[in-house]
């Protein structure tokens, strides 16, 4: 058999145009000397004065650049790009022209800042931890490193993640945001034990400080320019993302600087000036001391036309299933259905919708396919069927015939599997009743009424039996329980037969089955499935 898929190429407009009030400005960062400001947009780095005005493009690669940092002097930007696969540090003039690649190891690099004398540039990274290190080793929790801005070797600054550094004038102690677990960092109005907190570490006596000490999320603090005062971002007094400030030598004194609402503000940072810059609502501003927030206009002139894309895949593709007779796989990627030939390099796209489709499931005719789609706002379940009879396979079908099987715009219904003999359709109902549509009368039945399974993610795994006449099937016996067993029941419906019982969690019921004496049953012979890992 062929690979899965070899190469599909997707013809898709790639709709942008000219923005004159452009929007989504992200990485934004204004110069030490308070006139400039960069951003990224569109996956470039752009730079405008600060006061306004057309906005410079710095960089022109096909790769995503983002997170512009600036030297102290002004001269100079360093940001993170993927243009070797993952992201590096770079360092380029200010006016532009070529990068300097200044990190090359696999991990992704992400700036924060340049030291204060210029020479180094600090990024996170999660590529080694100390050998003393308490921390869970994984990606999502990165150590602080620095790298000569010349080039050279990179050396570890702190084991444990600091994001977001700005330092003092002395270049002696810096802030920073901390990151304690793996909660998304554009998660809103969070509430925890691992939300960031602001902190002050100290280079000389390697002492550090939580300043904010808060049950809600404090990030991305920025000291002003006498350093006596520090600022940042909260979500203090129970409303979204704001710019706060206290004394360094008394963080209990706050003061609340902005009043946004609705939206976060993202992005601060401040200049040699005084003055702060942020975004609010995709859009920068900047604010001097005392005076209210001023929206920066910027103009953006890009030569975005739409264009044909042609997007080759060799992996990402979900929901693999091969056919009966092993001549067929269909697959879903980006949302759509495709079905490919195990033998050719043929592959047929089956639905074209902006909508998401899901759960695979071929009919024992080779030439039926049933799926889930939400293309009219509820998951509803679809069955697509070659039309003409003298064409054998999916992937050289010039006629495909699609219909939408118990239409609802209330009832969620997915993750369909035929029977073995085709003449039934078994499908998950609002996430936890396990259901069973014949195909040709159209009536539906219950096999499980969902009070075995709670979770609201999705649905649960279960199998059909060789004879159709059972289900091995994901359940939780106690709603308080933390793992879930593996149960049988009679496809018409019925009790579950705990299968594996065992206080661990089990999944996935497929694989072989065999008939064996269910002793638990005198004189009953049923198929009990040969479990993944419970045998």
């Amino acid at each position: 058999m062929k690979k899965l898929l070899t190469c599909l190429a997707l013809s898709l407009v790639a709709a942008s145009s000219y923005a004159a009030t452009p929007l989504w400005l992200r990485d934004v960062q204004i110069s030490p000397d308070g006139t400039e400001i960069a951003f990224c947009y569109k996956g470039d780095i752009y730079k405008v004065p600060s006061n306004g005005g057309t906005a410079t493009q710095l960089t022109t690669q096909a790769s995503y650049e983002c997170n512009p940092i600036w030297s102290p002097d002004s001269k100079q930007i360093a940001f993170a790009s993927d243009r070797n696969g993952n992201f590096d540090l770079f360092v380029m003039s200010a006016d532009g022209g070529a990068a300097r690649r200044l990190t090359t190891h696999s991990a992704s690099e992400i700036p924060s800042t340049f030291t204060t004398d210029g020479n180094y540039i600090l990024f996170s990274a999660s590529i080694q931890d100390p050998a003393n290190s308490a921390l869970f080793p994984t990606s999502a929790m990165t150590e602080l490193y620095k790298v000569p801005v010349t080039g050279g070797r990179t050396e570890q600054v702190l084991g444990t993640p600091a994001e977001m550094v700005c330092f003092d004038k002395s270049g002696k102690t810096f802030l920073y945001q901390d990151r304690k677990g793996f909660e998304d960092e554009w998660r809103k109005h969070h509430t925890s034990s691992i939300t960031r907190d602001v902190w002050l570490y100290n280079s000389e006596n390697g002492k550090h400080t939580n300043l904010t000490a808060h049950a809600g999320e404090d990030r991305n603090p920025v000291f002003a320019p006498d350093g006596q005062t520090v600022y940042f971002l909260s979500e203090r007094n129970g409303g979204t993302f704001n710019v706060y400030s206290f004394p360094i030598s008394s963080p209990q004194s706050l003061e609340t600087v902005t009043n946004f609402k609705t939206h976060p503000v993202r992005f601060l940072s401040m200049g040699s000036n005084g003055t702060l810059c942020y975004t609010y609502d995709g859009e920068i501003y900047t604010q001097k001391q005392g005076d209210k927030p001023q929206k920066v206009k910027i103009d953006i002139t890009r030569d975005d036309q739409n264009t044909i894309a042609d997007l080759n895949f060799s992996n990402g593709a979900t929901s693999a299933t091969v056919s009966p007779d092993g001549k067929q796989i269909a697959f879903i990627v980006r949302g759509e259905v495709f079905v490919t030939s195990a033998d050719y390099n043929t592959t047929k796209q089956i639905t074209h919708t902006p909508a998401r489709e899901a759960g695979l499931t071929f009919s024992p005719d080779n030439r039926t396919l049933a799926y889930a789609s939400e293309r009219n706002g509820n998951w509803e379940l679809y069955m697509a069927k070659i039309a003409r009879k003298e064409e054998a396979n999916f992937p050289n079908a010039t006629t495909i015939e699609e219909e939408v099987l118990l239409p609802s715009d209330k009832t969620e219904r997915t993750y369909p599997q035929f029977s073995p003999d085709g003449k039934e359709l078994a499908f998950i109902e609002d996430r936890n009743r396990l259901m069973v549509l014949n195909l040709e009368t159209k009536k539906v039945r219950q096999v499980t009424d969902g009070s075995t399974w709670f979770s609201t993610g999705g649905g649960f795994d279960y199998s059909w039996s060789p004879d159709g006449k059972w289900f091995t099937l994901e359940f939780i016996g106690n709603r308080h329980d933390p793992y879930s067993d593996i149960g049988m029941v009679n496809a018409q419906g019925g009790k579950i037969i705990n299968l594996t019982n065992s206080g661990y969690t089990s999944g996935s019921p497929a694989g072989y089955w065999m008939v064996m004496p269910f002793y638990s049953l005198p004189n009953v012979m049923v198929c009990v499935p040969m479990l993944h890992g419970d045998h």
